[in-house]
């Protein structure tokens, strides 16, 4: 009777082993479980990202205002009849200066 019991005991445990460590196990599943919850996560930061890519690309298509902007703030452009006065301002713990544009219209 113990020897059956046993060979029984051994057969349990060796259909269980792939249910518990197998490829399709239940530790497997619930790893793909949460790889697919840090997917869906990241899928929603990617969209809202191309949601704000997009609102930007369609004010640059339609109107001047998102490129005037660009143009002031990263190349120091400046619309005719204006100064610009340049403001470097520099950090003893930084090599390059920080800049500041200020855009000031010419009263005539």
């Amino acid at each position: 009777m113990k020897y059956l019991t046993a060979v029984l005991l051994f057969l349990i445990i060796m259909l269980q082993y792939p249910l518990w460590f197998g490829k399709p196990g239940w530790l497997n599943v619930q790893q793909l479980k949460q790889n697919v919850a840090a997917a869906h996560e990241k899928n929603l930061e990617l969209r809202d990202r191309n949601t704000l890519l997009y609102a930007e690309i369609n004010d640059l298509k339609q109107g001047t205002d998102a490129i005037e902007e660009h143009a002031r703030s990263e190349l120091g452009m400046v619309k005719k009849n204006e100064i610009l006065f340049q403001i470097i301002e520099s950090s003893p713990s930084t090599t390059m200066p920080h800049t500041n544009f200020a855009h000031i219209n010419r009263v005539q």
